[in-house]
């Protein structure tokens, strides 16, 4: 869906509505700072472009420097994931930091793959389920439940409250092939470049690590749930 014109564009902003970027003109001015300062806020990407750029874009003819693309996806309460979740081996994955659509696509088709009850995503600071994760995910967003929540720090005491061991996924943790991950498990894997947050990490009960033999130290954040998720489908098994 595309919404073209300031007030629009303001107004879609302040509903809540899943964007997945918003294109402005070079050198915005006026109510196009106030746009751009509420996308931030938000964590919805903003892409400067030129006039030419907006013109080719608008199906109105009247964007007025701005052109704001949505998506329709309906998230999920986590009180659904946690309901839904099979008793004594419920499995759901956190994400925490994800801004790139083609990993989130790429994890929620590994959850969804791997069987997963649910994917939790912060509204903020990370990709939401756009068309394009959507298409990236190979259409497994249509058949999981995803969550979109205000506070990771929240949804992770939910999750605990509902008899879930939270897992990290980090760098410096125990060696994966030695935990038992029996039970209800909830994998927290996070950006690329940040990781799963200092905070965050604190209230997981461990912290997991990827054994790497090469040169390169570093997984994909989807290769590496992929590897973790298939160690949860073991005991499953």
């Amino acid at each position: 869906m595309q919404t073209e014109g300031r007030n629009a564009v303001l107004e879609l902003l302040k509903s809540g509505a899943t964007i997945e970027k918003i294109m402005l003109e070079r050198e915005p001015q006026g109510s196009l700072n106030k746009i751009f300062a509420q996308a931030r806020s938000a964590g919805v990407r903003v892409q400067f472009v030129d006039r030419r750029t907006l013109d080719k874009h608008s199906v109105t003819g009247r964007h007025q420097g701005c052109i704001a693309f949505s998506t329709d996806y309906k998230y999920f309460d986590l009180e659904d994931i946690i309901s839904s979740a099979r008793p004594g081996s419920g499995f759901v994955v956190v994400c925490d930091g994800i801004e790139d659509v083609h990993n989130l696509g790429s994890i929620i088709r590994v959850a969804e793959c791997a069987g997963a009850d649910g994917v939790v995503i912060p509204s903020h600071n990370c990709a939401s389920v756009t068309e394009s994760v959507v298409r990236i995910s190979a259409g497994a967003a249509n058949h999981i439940k995803v969550a979109r929540v205000n506070s990771l720090g929240n949804a992770v005491k939910k999750l605990k409250d509902a008899g879930f061991w939270l897992y990290a996924l980090e760098a410096d943790g125990s060696d994966i092939y030695s935990a038992d991950l029996s039970g209800n498990v909830a994998l927290v894997v996070g950006g690329e470049d940040s990781g799963v947050k200092k905070l965050l990490r604190s209230e997981c009960d461990f912290t997991l690590s990827i054994p790497l033999r090469g040169k390169v130290n570093s997984l994909n954040a989807s290769v590496a749930l992929g590897i973790a998720a298939y160690e949860v489908v073991k005991t499953r098994l």
